[in-house]
């Protein structure tokens, strides 16, 4: 593949989509294919940490053209191979982490496994799109955006969900962001994606049809631009000091019983050197054995944290009563809070299995047991003159999954074990949901992880402070308390819902309309 910039071999690879290349038949649909994986795969270059923010625009555009002049089937195979493309290169990590709790077999299948699994989404929108949809300016304008934000939306939440690389996040660093406190990444994904068939419109359509595909190319970018200069969200108390250990534990060692001291020391070290920042934040996970066997540990901590006007915010691991196992957050404040992972990574921490599909992992010596969810109604943690809304890892990729502690959280946290995914872009891509998440919330957010990517974020979704990957780090920051709520907070992602909706609506009254003039006698 060219090694010219990628923007602009996405408006080549657009100029050259369908129709436009005397081939024969088979080599034609072949380089089809191709082209469709290779915008996927550029799409992937868009999101952090590259941020090659015109690819979220171009790399669809490809798509919509590409299925110009393909059948619903034709269509359905495009858009898996450029969702293959995209996932391929988007989340390669996965592999890594698989890896490190599996055979390279098993970790190598499961990874292709969940790739063609999130591009069948992609090939759905296509068979939808072409099925539903006559080729022309209805299709690209409301058609293709309506059906592919939907069929995105159903991703994020369907089975479990994976919302990885959801589209709207491509564009964090422009002024398209302006829309997350009022429709959310999915509000910014179908902006995108309605941007994109005005492209495809510009190019093969009427004149007439031209100037429409201007106007709907510009007007997101106007309003997110107006949308920029409303403050929805206030600060509603002093700033408050924050320190974040960050201690680059390697996950090969962390349950490793020959480290476990090593690790106690190291945490214990890096957070006295903390004290007297008003909220000290461990990552996900960071004590090396349930906290239950460790609170003479945990309790020291917090007499010296208390003695120097400090509090602890601790990512754990816990068992109840019950004998059910919480991936936890701990908060010592005035007095101890939880909560409880509610979330859980289907195969990583809860296993959806039959009882005879888990003995048989057992006997392979492969993860066969699972966490507890906790309650999906839990409260904000009172910590350190704060009221912290929290997630643990995997969660802050679910926009308006938390919304329900607003507006009593005045502030956020997230810890995370990234240790899983090495040094890859897998990073860059998590703190790039948090962004998003403080933006949609207009709240700061703490992100305490592992080994990176640690930092501040405020409730524009600035980065207020940022801690280097793969390094031992105490991050000191401040974050102020936030009041009020943004539209997003009110309603979470059932705008974006409703504006596709309405554009599918459209686009099914304006077919049906075109029909009944196609019907109706001269």
């Amino acid at each position: 593949m060219s090694a010219e910039p990628s923007p602009r071999l996405a408006a080549r690879l657009l100029r050259a989509a369908p129709g436009r290349i005397a081939l024969s038949a088979p080599a034609a649909g072949v380089l089809r294919h191709v082209l469709a994986f290779g915008a996927g795969a550029l799409l992937a270059c868009a999101f952090a940490p590259r941020g090659w923010w015109p690819l979220g625009l171009l790399s669809p555009a490809v798509l919509i053209g590409l299925w110009e002049r393909a059948s619903a089937r034709q269509a359905a195979w495009l858009g898996f191979w450029f969702g293959f493309g995209l996932f391929a290169v988007g989340t390669y990590w996965l592999y890594h982490a698989i890896g490190l709790a599996a055979p390279v077999w098993l970790a190598l299948l499961a990874t292709l496994a969940l790739m063609a699994l999130m591009a069948g989404y992609h090939a759905l929108t296509g068979y939808l799109v072409v099925r539903v949809f006559p080729a022309g300016p209805v299709r690209w304008l409301l058609g293709a955006p309506g059906v592919w934000l939907i069929v995105e939306w159903l991703r994020g939440w369907l089975l479990s969900g994976f919302p990885w690389l959801t589209l709207g996040y491509t564009q964090t660093a422009t002024a398209l962001a302006n829309l997350a406190p009022l429709a959310g990444v999915y509000g910014i994904s179908l902006a995108l994606l309605l941007s994109a068939g005005a492209l495809v419109a510009l190019l093969r359509g009427s004149p007439r049809v031209r100037i429409i595909a201007a106007a709907v190319l510009v007007a997101p970018w106007l309003a997110a631009a107006g949308f920029g200069t409303i403050a929805w969200t206030h600060p509603s108390g002093r700033p408050v000091s924050v320190a974040i250990v960050q201690a680059n534990i390697p996950q090969q060692e962390k349950w490793q019983d020959v480290h476990a001291e090593r690790i106690l020391e190291r945490y214990q070290r890096m957070t006295e050197s903390a004290f007297g920042a008003r909220l000290i934040v461990w990552p996900e996970s960071a004590l090396p054995d349930l906290v239950n066997n460790l609170f003479p540990y945990v309790a020291h901590l917090d007499r010296a944290a208390r003695a120097h006007g400090s509090a602890l915010v601790l990512g754990v691991l816990r068992e109840s009563s019950s004998g059910d196992y919480y991936n936890s957050i701990l908060a010592l404040g005035k007095r101890a809070s939880w909560y409880d992972k509610s979330h859980l990574v289907p195969l990583v921490e809860t296993i959806p299995l039959p009882r005879f599909v888990l003995r048989w992992l057992a006997r392979m010596n492969l993860p066969s047991s699972s966490f507890t969810a906790g309650g999906t109604h839990q409260k904000p943690l009172p910590v350190g003159g704060l009221e912290l809304g929290p997630t643990v890892c995997y969660e802050v990729a679910y926009g308006g999954y938390m919304l329900h502690m607003l507006p009593k959280a005045n502030a956020l946290v997230n810890v995370t074990d990234d240790a899983w995914f090495d040094d890859s872009s897998e990073l860059d891509q998590q703190f790039q949901m948090a962004r998003m998440r403080s933006h949609e919330e207009g709240r700061y957010m703490i992100v305490a992880t592992d080994d990176g990517i640690s930092g501040v974020i405020g409730p524009r979704g600035q980065v207020i402070a940022r801690a280097p990957a793969m390094r031992q780090v105490v991050l000191r920051s401040a974050v102020i308390p936030m009041t009020g709520m943004t539209p997003f907070a009110r309603v979470g992602n059932a705008l974006a819902v409703l504006l596709a909706s309405a554009a599918l609506a459209a686009a099914l009254a304006l077919r049906q309309l075109g029909r009944r003039r196609t019907m109706t006698p001269p």
